[in-house]
């Protein structure tokens, strides 16, 4: 059930869902809201106790004059986990959600037990340029969640979007050395035609000490949503399963020989 809590001074709109399970903090994209990773993903609800909340200037909670930073979204976060689940979590984020994730893992991973990043990049160059067309199925779907949330109405959507914009041409900026500090476990989930370049997402991979990759065929940046089955399939068999052991171990041989 949602509400509004008090979050790094700001108020925020914060939906727990309950349940006996670890708990699960799903982090939504920009331009977006919360309520699109709990529809879409809700049969993780099974195995885990779903947290959610809007950052600032999106879905619930009410923006600022400020301009938008990851750094700022990723204190954000960090204070839902300690005021409102009050324990360490797993992190499933989306797009700047999986931005937000890379930021936490690496400033407080004692507040993370394993991450999931979908359609993520750690720099600004690691996406393709996008232009919406204000008239396209997707702006007009964004604009009408927008419209039928935001506390500040119609007349800031553009400034909003200017903001989000700003922020997503010039952040974030981490390195392959920054990354390589996350000790978490990390999936790196992406679609098969998504907006972050295989390269970059290959780089973030091999980046992570005790990372996974997954790729989905058939998709796109959109893939929590073109695929919800099987995204919340990879997102339970990694968030449940033990660190890997396969038959011909590569990048992972030099771990394994670690931990005999």
């Amino acid at each position: 059930m949602g509400s509004y809590v008090e979050i790094a001074g700001h108020r925020t709109w914060v939906e727990d869902r309950g349940g006996d399970g670890e708990p699960l903090l799903l982090l939504h994209g920009g331009l977006s809201n919360s309520d699109t990773l709990l529809d879409a993903l809700s049969s993780l609800s099974d195995r885990f106790r779903l947290v959610a909340f809007d950052r600032r200037g999106h879905g619930r909670t009410a923006d600022t004059d400020a301009p938008f930073h990851y750094a700022d979204m990723a204190t954000e976060t960090i204070a839902v986990l300690t005021d409102v689940i009050k324990a360490p979590a797993h992190l499933v984020g989306w797009s700047d959600g999986g931005i937000v994730a890379l930021l936490v893992a690496i400033d407080r991973p004692d507040l993370v037990n394993k991450a999931v990043v979908i359609g993520a990049n750690f720099h600004a160059n690691g996406a393709m340029p996008v232009e919406i067309d204000p008239d396209s199925p997707l702006a007009q779907e964004l604009t009408k969640d927008y419209l039928d949330r935001s506390p500040d109405g119609p007349e800031h959507l553009e400034a909003m979007f200017e903001k989000a914009i700003t922020m997503m041409s010039t952040e974030p900026t981490l390195t392959v050395d920054d990354i390589a500090r996350i000790p978490n476990p990390v999936l790196v989930l992406v679609g098969d035609d998504d907006l972050i370049t295989l390269g970059h997402t290959c780089a973030l991979y091999e980046a992570l000490p005790h990372g996974q990759l997954a790729v989905v065929p058939g998709a796109s940046h959109a893939v929590p949503l073109e695929r919800p089955t099987t995204v919340a399939g990879l997102i339970t068999d990694f968030l449940t399963g033990d660190a890997p052991r396969t038959i011909m171990p590569i990048r992972r041989a030099r771990s394994v020989t670690d931990e005999k």
